[in-house]
């Protein structure tokens, strides 16, 4: 869009018109919702709410580690939580190396299907 010297002062005037009418109805918007709100929203700390910071990932690895033994429980002479004594299984190799033989069935669970 091409605008000719004679347009552009009009154009500019509308346009910080534009801008200033956004930020009027922005810090409107804003003291309403306080007022209607009350006193407690003053103390809510935002960013502690925003789903942008949580990670799924996080969420789940520490769900998956999470100690389900009561607290008062100490029959266990093991010190390590849970997480420490996880230990992950070596994935067969796709080469042809750590594969079963062939005498020997794949192992079947028959309650996961």
């Amino acid at each position: 869009m091409i605008l000719g010297p004679d347009k552009l002062p009009e154009y500019t005037r509308k346009l910080a018109d534009f801008i200033k009418g956004v930020r009027n109805y922005a810090s409107t918007a804003k003291e309403r919702f306080q007022e209607e709100m009350g006193d407690e929203v003053k103390d809510v700390d935002w960013r502690k709410l925003d789903p942008r910071q949580y990670d799924p990932r996080k969420i789940i690895r520490d769900a998956l580690f999470e100690d389900d033994a009561p607290a008062n429980a100490t029959t266990s002479t093991n010190t390590e939580p849970a997480s420490a004594q996880w230990k992950p299984q070596a994935l067969p190799n796709v080469a042809g190396q750590d594969r079963l033989p062939a005498d020997q069935p794949a192992p079947f669970d028959d309650e996961a299907t």
